[in-house]
C-alpha cells in the first residue's frame, strides 16, 4: 500500500511540473503586401511588447504573439508611405489574417 501512495504522489508531481513549464502557445498574425517588393518589415506592437519580421515576397507572419490587440505597422520603401493597422486582435491558437496591405504612395 505505502508504494502505491509513493508511486502515486510521485505521478502526481510529475505532471504538475509538467503543466508548471508549459508555455502559452500564443497566436499569429499574417498578412500580404502590395506592391510585393513595397516594404522590407512589419512590426506588430501591443502594450510595451514589440514583435519584428520580415516581409518576404510580400508577405509576412508573426509567430507566438500574446493573445491581445496589436498595432501593426508596415515599413514601407520609397516611394510608398508606412502602413498602421489599428486593433488587431490576436487569440491563443489561432490565426489573424489581415489579408492584402494595399501600399499608398
Amino acid at each position: 500500500m505505502k508504494k502505491i501512495k509513493v508511486t502515486v504522489i510521485a505521478l502526481a508531481a510529475i505532471a504538475l511540473g509538467a503543466m508548471a513549464f508549459r508555455s502559452s502557445e500564443g497566436g499569429s498574425i499574417t498578412g500580404k503586401v502590395r506592391p510585393m517588393d513595397g516594404a522590407t518589415e512589419a512590426w506588430a506592437i501591443q502594450g510595451s511588447d514589440t514583435l519584428k519580421t520580415a516581409v518576404f515576397d510580400g508577405a509576412f507572419t508573426f509567430k507566438d504573439a500574446r493573445a491581445g490587440s496589436y498595432t501593426v505597422i508596415i515599413n514601407a520603401k520609397e516611394p510608398f508611405k508606412d502602413a498602421t493597422l489599428n486593433d488587431v486582435k490576436v487569440e491563443d491558437g489561432k490565426a489573424t489574417d489581415l489579408g492584402e496591405i494595399n501600399l499608398q504612395q
